[in-house]
């Protein structure tokens, strides 16, 4: 195996910790992880980035790209240069949100289509999930798409309704048969129209309307669903941490269900939001610090299997101060590995668990087998990261379409100095490459 690069640091990470290291590629796959001062190979050039840590490429597996139909609040071309800025070597797009929404196969092609040429990074595809697209759902699945999002509440757009119980039951039973993921935005409608619905500037009563009782029964729903179909289930987006022991409880019965959460609902905090500021506005929301330490137990115990960005943006004229009217999303691709850290080491954590969460848990999740880990066999995709550096954020150096950011103004710890991708560099301090990445299937 003809070694063609060397990518050596004091710190990198691996599945056995984290160690000087030479990482050997060849032909865009991880060689060999040797000892730090070992020879390079005739032929191929060293790479030393000194102190700076070198992380397996960031995998994000909730991504709102728009592309094609709403281009104008984002694009898989701006989308992937975030990505590969904030150190995401890989993304899976979401089926919403898009004209047309990925839920046939002819839907897929056309989105596939409109990636292919714009990719900086590598992107794969989520199916829907709807009332009346049951027979598209094994054809997706062999179209190669990861899983099926569906959701329980309104999504916010007309093409994309929700699932009732038993639609839900009829897709999950279809989707088990082929041992196929359900990814399921869990807020029930019931508690959500039982709450009080304010218009207004006042956080305080958007986060009055989106009650913790809306997930906690939706994610009770689903594990009695999962657990009756022997169905795979993943919930998205988890806010509330009252649904935590319930989790936890499935999950050591055998119940087959994951759960992800989100930079924002682990860095931000509604005591902290402004009234009027609806680039912290998202569904479900970001709730209270006493809450948020809870998720972050969550993440501790492993009851909370990965940390992805659910980046959902919109153009600015959608975010006005009415919170009840306002677009619900937040844009965090660029700044979600930095945000994580500078929240996890205040509170004692470490590089290896910040990889776990968000490279290992989500490849993991989406059966990525070449991805989320530095050993040998594995895509070359690296993050270089300087974790003492800090920044702060200005909306303006940002890369995706819309500089909407609930993250403005705030010092940051962590600097991706450069990303690669399979043994190229894409990304070196802020500098963009042009698109190398691929389209990826299921079990590719």
């Amino acid at each position: 195996m003809d070694v063609n690069l060397v990518l050596r640091s004091t710190r990198v990470i691996t599945p056995e910790g984290t160690r000087p290291a030479s990482i050997a590629v060849s032909g865009g796959t991880i060689a060999a992880v040797l000892p730090y001062d070992a020879e390079v190979p005739a032929g191929a050039r060293l790479e030393d980035v000194g102190d700076d840590v070198v992380l397996p490429g960031l995998v994000d597996t909730h991504v709102h790209v728009n592309d094609p139909g709403r281009t104008e609040w984002e694009g898989f071309w701006t989308a992937t240069r975030a990505a590969a800025a904030g150190g995401i070597t890989t993304l899976l797009d979401m089926p919403l949100n898009s004209l047309p929404p990925t839920t046939t196969v002819e839907n897929l092609r056309v989105k596939q289509e409109v990636a292919r040429a714009k990719a900086h990074v590598d992107v794969g595809f989520w199916g829907g999930a709807l009332p009346d697209n049951v027979k598209d759902l094994r054809p997706l699945h062999d179209a190669g798409v990861f899983g099926f999002k569906c959701f329980l509440s309104p999504s916010g757009v007309e093409e994309f309704p929700e699932l009732d119980q038993e639609q839900l039951a009829t897709s999950l039973a279809e989707i088990s048969g082929f041992d196929g993921l359900m990814i399921v935005h869990a807020e029930d409608p019931h508690h959500l129209a039982a709450a009080p619905q304010r218009s207004g500037e006042a956080y305080a009563d958007f986060l009055a309307s989106r009650p913790r009782d809306a997930e906690n029964t939706a994610i009770e729903n689903l594990i009695n669903q999962a657990r009756r179909l022997n169905a795979r289930v993943h919930v998205l987006h988890l806010s509330s941490s009252d649904a935590l022991p319930v989790l936890a409880a499935a999950k050591a019965e055998g119940v087959k269900v994951t759960v992800e959460s989100c930079p924002h609902f682990l860095t931000l905090t509604a005591e902290e939001i402004p009234d009027g500021a609806t680039e912290f506005k998202c569904c479900p929301p970001i709730r209270e610090a006493v809450n948020q330490d809870a998720l972050w137990q969550g993440l501790a115990d492993g009851t909370i299997d990965c940390i992805v960005s659910d980046h959902s943006p919109s153009t600015t004229d959608l975010k006005t101060p009415d919170f009840a009217s306002a677009w619900g999303g937040i844009s965090s691709l660029q700044l979600g590995l930095p945000a994580i850290w500078t929240e996890a080491r205040r509170r004692g954590f470490d590089l290896t668990d910040v990889v776990r969460w968000m490279s290992e848990g989500p490849a993991r999740l989406a059966g990525l087998t070449r991805k989320g880990a530095i050993e040998a066999g594995r895509d070359a995709d690296f993050a270089v990261l300087d974790p003492e550096a800090t920044f702060t954020v200005d909306p303006a150096e940002l890369q995706h379409r819309n500089r909407i950011t609930a993250y403005a103004g705030k010092t940051l710890n962590g600097v991706v100095t450069s990303t690669w991708l399979r043994g190229e560099r894409i990304a070196d301090h802020g500098t963009l490459a042009e698109p190398s990445g691929r389209l990826l299937e299921r079990n590719n």
